[in-house]
């Protein structure tokens, strides 16, 4: 399988809709791909959360309708990021979350006929009390999808990788692969690339992380996109600009290394 991981580099200073036009140019520049990852966040920037209520849109507005477009013309699995998700105006009150907020930290997953196959709302809000915990829902259920071949993807969203207990479900849910789109800043860059790892070694499935770059509402953005083995391998790693990380990825190696090393089957808790 081969994988396309693209790290987009922008400021406050790009309009929302010439960035969406940019990035959707940029899915179509990568022909060739099995799949291709987006970042969190990177229309209405991961930072700069006092302009969210301002962009928030539904799974099938502009952002992802551009990307959706994009990989149908490439053929791809395009995971298109994350965008701030709302519900229609006319959605019954228990459809806008627990707090009646109807704002999520949602990923889209589209397939090669431009179609959603799977969404996630961010379960873990970061923030400490201000940005997503103030102004979004926190996402309730583990998700994963399979590929065309049986391989099983689980989704998982930035601050996520900090609670490998959400990852185990991954696992037990069948992931051999699991992508994580960010928004991480680069003060905190080395737990990320720390983190993914320890998430593929200790679950023995593929991490795919994809980060931002550029600077946005103030904070400087780490960059290092990564793709893991379940070994721990990292196959390759981006530097902080605008990069795009080409790899091929064996999906059965996740179950040879597995029998291999059955370190999984001695789980007691």
């Amino acid at each position: 399988m081969r994988v396309h991981v693209v790290q987009v580099a922008y400021g406050d200073d790009e309009p929302v809709a010439d960035r969406v036009a940019r990035v959707a140019d940029l899915v179509r520049a990568q022909r060739g791909a099995d799949l291709v990852l987006l970042p969190e966040l990177w229309a209405p920037t991961g930072f700069s959360y006092r302009r969210w209520a301002d962009a928030k849109e539904t799974v099938d507005g502009p952002t992802v309708a551009a990307v959706a477009a994009a990989a149908k013309e490439i053929g791809a699995v395009v995971h298109a990021g994350s965008i701030v998700e709302t519900v229609p105006d006319d959605a019954a009150p228990d459809a806008r979350g627990e707090t009646g907020r109807g704002l999520w930290n949602t990923s889209v997953v589209v397939g090669p006929d431009g179609d959603v196959v799977a969404t996630y709302r961010k379960i873990h809000r970061f923030g400490f009390g201000e940005g997503e915990p103030t102004l979004l829902e926190a996402g309730e259920d583990i998700v994963t999808f399979p590929l065309a071949d049986g391989t099983v993807v689980g989704l998982a969203t930035c601050y996520d990788l900090r609670f490998p207990e959400m990852f185990r479900r991954l696992l037990d849910a069948g992931a051999h692969v699991v992508l994580v789109p960010a928004a991480w800043p680069l003060p905190r860059v080395e737990a990320w690339t720390l983190l993914g790892r320890a998430r593929a070694i200790e679950n023995q499935f593929v991490v795919v992380q994809c980060n931002t770059g550029g600077e946005h509402g103030g904070y400087p953005m780490g960059g290092h996109s990564q793709v893991v083995t379940a070994t721990g391998e990292v196959l390759a790693q981006a530097g902080t600009g605008e990069e795009v990380l080409v790899v091929d990825i064996d999906v059965a190696d996740v179950a040879a290394w597995r029998e291999r090393f059955p370190v999984l089957a001695d789980r007691r808790l």
